[in-house]
């Protein structure tokens, strides 16, 4: 199995977490977090794609903590590339969002 990690700066005060495993080629694991610094070297999640539980899924984190989750009804590989498209397309908007208190 191979498995890939990194951390990447989006800009303001955002990162993106990836993670994936695949086995002969298939998407077998995966992780793709947006995380914003809410104060000096405190980082927190704001959205997560990952398949935690045995399904593809969205949780959507809120200043305070709260989670929304969502299935996301693809394959591994799709769920995957999904994360690393609206995390890189969104995650400004999303920041602004968590940042002021609200679901991203």
């Amino acid at each position: 199995m191979a498995e890939k990690e990194y951390l990447i700066h989006l800009g303001g005060r955002a990162r993106k977490r990836h993670y994936h495993k695949t086995d002969q080629g298939q998407v077998v694991g995966f992780m793709v977090q947006l995380e914003v610094e809410a104060e000096e070297g405190v980082w927190k999640p704001v959205i997560r794609y990952d398949c935690a539980h045995n399904f593809a899924h969205r949780d959507r984190y809120n200043l305070k903590g709260d989670l929304d989750k969502e299935e996301i009804p693809l394959s591994y590989a799709e769920s995957l590339d999904l994360a690393d498209k609206d995390i890189n397309d969104n995650w400004d908007i999303y920041q602004d969002r968590f940042l002021r208190g609200d679901f991203p």
